[in-house]
């Protein structure tokens, strides 16, 4: 599959998230009992309700997306440039509507393919998620609804690194180690993102990291391929 894939074909994406509120004690009393409840189930030994909360953004119950980052390679030959995109705010359904109404514009129909690390664990059911929850349509590549397996549009770096088997988490980093893609220093990592959301206000840096990580999978689904890497010449960053 990957030998025939049309990479220009392929909407790279990675989000990040964060908690709803910026800590446990924000929480509405309705919302405390809820996140109680999900966190007898979660948390570890040592942590209060409090410190648990932290962990929030991951859950689309309790968190919100704050960013979602996307790649577009083009292709010329041999030659291939990588342009990236963000989507970010404080306001999630202006975020979610914006980024949707780009999928229902560009990539809909059955050509067409998303990809990120994890995203069939986390991002694609999170976006779909926080996107019913904002009172939003589902774009048709994220509606899973009636399709079967080979009609799903979803690619995963992280699945396709498994072969079939489920035992392990493999994270990006590590995989860019061993197949020895150049990894742009980060000033933060993904334990960062809430605290400079909430204290530092800070969503250009946050959309920084996150666009680092859509190139990374890039990378990585080059080396899959057996193709050479894009080269930082030829990255583009887009505001439009």
């Amino acid at each position: 599959m990957l030998k025939n894939l049309q990479l220009d074909n392929v909407l790279f994406l990675d989000i990040e998230t964060v908690p709803m509120v910026h800590d446990y004690s924000n929480l509405p009393d309705d919302w405390k009992s809820l996140w109680e409840k999900k966190a007898a189930r979660i948390k570890k030994e040592d942590e209060t309700i409090d410190e648990s909360f932290n962990r929030a953004g991951i859950y689309a119950e309790f968190g919100k997306i704050v960013c979602i980052s996307v790649g577009i390679i083009k292709s010329s030959g041999k030659h291939k440039t990588l342009r990236l995109k963000s989507f970010y705010g404080d306001d999630e359904k202006i975020l979610l509507f914006e980024f949707n109404e780009m999928l229902e514009r560009y990539f809909d129909g059955d050509q067409y393919f998303l990809c990120a690390h994890n995203g069939k664990e986390f991002d694609f059911p999170y976006i779909a998620r926080r996107t019913l929850i904002n009172g939003l349509s589902l774009p048709n590549i994220l509606d899973l609804a009636g399709k079967k397996p080979w009609e799903v549009r979803h690619l995963d770096t992280l699945e396709l690194w498994k072969f079939g088997d489920y035992k392990h988490y493999t994270p990006l980093n590590l995989l860019t180690k061993v197949f020895d893609i150049p990894s742009p220093k980060d000033d933060i990592d993904g334990s960062d993102v809430a605290r400079v959301y909430y204290e530092e206000q800070d969503l250009e840096r946050i959309a920084v990291y996150c666009q680092k990580d859509v190139l990374a999978v890039v990378q990585l689904l080059l080396r899959y391929k057996g193709e050479g890497l894009i080269s930082e010449d030829n990255i583009e960053i887009s505001d439009k």
